[in-house]
């Protein structure tokens, strides 16, 4: 089983945090790496099963989401390669913020699990992606 593990600070504190990251459907605080969110069906960007499409490649659900303690966990069902739906099972990525409370900044950890021929490339590809995201997020921020 392979697995991405990424983590940042971010200079604000955690319910601004939370509420930039929390809607599945609106990843507006990543303009510069995400192009476009479809979202599919009507299910509520904040309930299991809400499903998007992210630059028009990525077929991802939400699979948990829990505001009482910051976090939610979602499947990537399809995408380009290396993680077409024939090449990776089992994909669940996970977002979880917990409170830096001496500065009042958050902690955020973006991971992911998956089984595949082939994990290095699978976190190859993600790795990088979850770092411009949460790059983008830290810049989202620092304004």
């Amino acid at each position: 089983m392979g697995n991405c593990y990424n983590t940042s600070v971010i200079n604000a504190p955690i319910n601004q945090v939370w509420a930039a990251v929390s809607d599945f459907h609106n990843l507006g605080f990543a303009s510069g790496v995400i192009t476009s969110v479809e979202k599919i069906g009507d299910t509520p960007g904040t309930a299991p099963g809400a499903k998007r499409v992210l630059n028009e490649a990525f077929h991802e659900t939400l699979q948990s989401f829990d505001a009482d303690h910051h976090s939610f966990s979602y499947s990537i069902d399809d995408g380009p390669e290396p993680v077409a739906q024939g090449s990776v099972k089992n994909y669940l990525g996970t977002v979880r913020l917990l409170p830096i409370t001496d500065n009042n900044t958050t902690f955020i950890e973006w991971a992911s699990s998956y089984e595949s021929e082939n994990d290095s490339a699978i976190g190859d590809f993600c790795n990088p992606i979850y770092r411009a995201l949460l790059d983008a997020l830290k810049n989202h921020f620092a304004g």
